[in-house]
């Protein structure tokens, strides 16, 4: 295997972003200057594309429904030249309370909405955060349809759809959508095994990873994967947060793992993973410490 490379092109005819996106689940309640500075520091470390999303910051007294837009949104709009030097992903479709809505109506008022707290006219991606089983798949691909033909964003993409919802989404709009969002981690391998990256590589769509941490358990000091990851992260001196990403980013789908760190220097250290070269023995090594059978 050679070396990953740093820049991944966001769908067919989209624009080139970095092979590691930064995401702004926990980007919220804090200042404008202190927020810059994380922007910064991922755009430094190649980091272009920037995935939020008008959920981020609900539950949070400080931010609220949308407060993590708001403050990218203040983040723009204090440097404006930061807009040419990323590429903005957001998503919509998760009412509280109800708690999915991807109506036509919902999903069009939603985006708007985003585009006004992020002070932007268009984004780059809207997704569809989560599916909403009450609603057609006609009805989702003719707003998707609208949504890229009104010029609110480029392009647009789901979020932890299953193959049959996405396959179910593209009878009626062939090609339309670019992009899956599906949970991929040494934790939750399930995509590799549920059809979800062959799928993608079927119709060439880009898989944007969330949580490739494991929602944190890379912590775990006490699992047998930590170790096994540990092992690999001292053979190739690098940390074992870069190991982890960079099995993400190895898969052959070609994902982009989406880190949420706040601080710097982690943004750092998650970089340093595209500089690993993991051998097919290394690789599937950490996926049997996973707990994934191997004949």
């Amino acid at each position: 295997m050679t070396t990953t490379p740093k820049t991944r092109r966001l769908g067919p005819t989209g624009p080139t972003v970095g092979s590691i996106a930064y995401g702004c689940w926990r980007f919220g309640g804090t200042e404008t200057s202190i927020a810059t500075a994380k922007i910064d520091a991922a755009l430094a470390c190649g980091m272009t594309l920037i995935d939020t999303a008008d959920i981020y910051g609900y539950g949070d007294q400080s931010a609220g429904f949308g407060g993590a837009e708001k403050l990218l949104g203040d983040v723009l709009r204090s440097a404006p030249s930061l807009r040419g030097e990323m590429v903005i992903a957001t998503k919509g479709g998760i009412q509280p309370g109800v708690p999915y809505d991807s109506t036509r109506t919902y999903l069009l008022n939603a985006c708007d909405e985003s585009l006004t707290r992020l002070g932007v006219e268009s984004v780059d991606l809207y997704q569809v955060h989560r599916p909403d089983l009450f609603a057609h798949p006609a009805e989702v691909a003719a707003t998707l349809a609208e949504i890229v033909q009104s010029g609110r964003a480029a392009q647009v993409g789901v979020s932890n759809y299953t193959v049959s919802q996405l396959a179910a989404l593209n009878e009626f709009a062939p090609g339309l959508v670019t992009t899956i969002q599906p949970e991929l981690s040494l934790w939750h391998y399930d995509p590799i095994d549920d059809g979800t990256l062959n799928q993608a590589m079927q119709h060439h769509l880009v898989p944007l990873a969330w949580s490739p941490l494991g929602r944190g358990a890379i912590g775990d000091e006490g699992s047998d994967l930590t170790a096994a990851i540990s092992t690999v992260a001292e053979t190739h001196n690098v940390s074992p947060t870069a190991i982890a990403i960079a099995w993400v980013l190895h898969h052959p789908a070609r994902p982009i793992p989406i880190i949420g760190t706040q601080q710097i220097a982690r943004i750092r250290d998650a970089a340093t993973a595209t500089q690993v070269v993991l051998s097919r023995s290394e690789w599937y090594s950490l996926l049997s410490a996973a707990g994934r059978e191997l004949p």
